[in-house]
């Protein structure tokens, strides 16, 4: 019997949830996934439009189309308030420990304009946009009605912060014992989950992925830029001779070759920050 166009958007649907799903979780346990993490994820982001197009989605449906590109007024206001509330956390001192990173501490202004104006825009935000409230969002549009669709992208976009969350407690020492490990994760994995469910309201409601890619940018980037600023603060004045073991001390990867080995500046394998 011939499959119905319903069945086969279904079917679409399903392999989408799936494949996102164990996509960012399996790939990242992978030794080389930390040095080909920008181009393996922009090249994901331009593979997953055609494959949208075949499985019969429109660029509208995606919210790439045409006039999908303007913020509206609850993309500039939810980019403005999350902007505001990084300088907030940063610039007071009760809040200052929220933002507290291994990851961040040490590294030079240079990684860290690498990780919030490459690394993130395009390896993470561009990517995980397109994916979830772009294709994933618009496909289960097609088989359930719009909240729903809403509630299980927002699902499977917490589960794809599984690992990712998992190597930050790793990282900054939260997750020695199995009961503070399953309680971060579950605590992270919540935390993705009402992001994403705000970030697929926020697709709905300005008409295309601008508004969703212009908030998570700023949280994202934004995040990393106010950590490191306030760990630069904190930082002790040392000899010149002393910065690099005080850098190693503190969490920064030196692992590439040649010239990156001598300033920790050649490869960050910290990925957690931009899943």
């Amino acid at each position: 019997m011939p499959m119905t166009a319903r069945g086969r958007d279904a079917g679409f649907a399903i392999a989408t949830c799936a494949i996102l799903a164990a996509y960012n979780n399996m790939l990242g346990r992978q030794s080389w996934h930390d040095r080909w993490y920008l181009p393996l994820n922009a090249c994901a982001a331009g593979i997953a439009l055609p494959v949208a197009a075949a499985g019969g989605l429109t660029a509208a449906d995606v919210g790439i189309g045409r006039g999908a590109w303007r913020l509206g007024r609850a993309g500039r206001w939810s980019a403005g308030a999350a902007a505001a509330g990084w300088l907030l956390v940063a610039a007071l001192p009760a809040t200052r420990p929220v933002l507290a990173d291994k990851r961040v501490a040490g590294l030079k202004g240079r990684a860290v304009a690498y990780q919030a104006a490459v690394r993130i825009p395009v390896g993470t935000v561009l990517w995980e946009e397109i994916a979830f409230r772009g294709v994933l969002q618009a496909a289960l549009r097609r088989v359930m009605e719009n909240n729903a669709a809403i509630a299980v992208t927002s699902g499977v976009f917490g589960i794809w912060h599984l690992r990712p969350t998992l190597q930050a407690l790793r990282a900054n020492g939260l997750g020695d014992s199995r009961r503070h490990a399953i309680a971060g994760l579950c605590a992270g994995v919540a935390a993705t989950t009402a992001g994403g469910a705000f970030l697929s309201w926020l697709r709905e409601r300005s008409g295309g992925l601008a508004a969703p890619i212009m908030l998570h940018l700023v949280t994202n980037s934004g995040g990393v830029v106010a950590a490191w600023a306030v760990a630069a603060q904190e930082r002790p004045r040392l000899p010149r001779n002393a910065q690099a073991g005080y850098r190693l001390r503190h969490g920064e990867r030196t692992r590439c070759r040649g010239r990156g080995d001598q300033d920790g500046l050649g490869c960050l394998g910290s990925a957690g920050w931009t899943c």
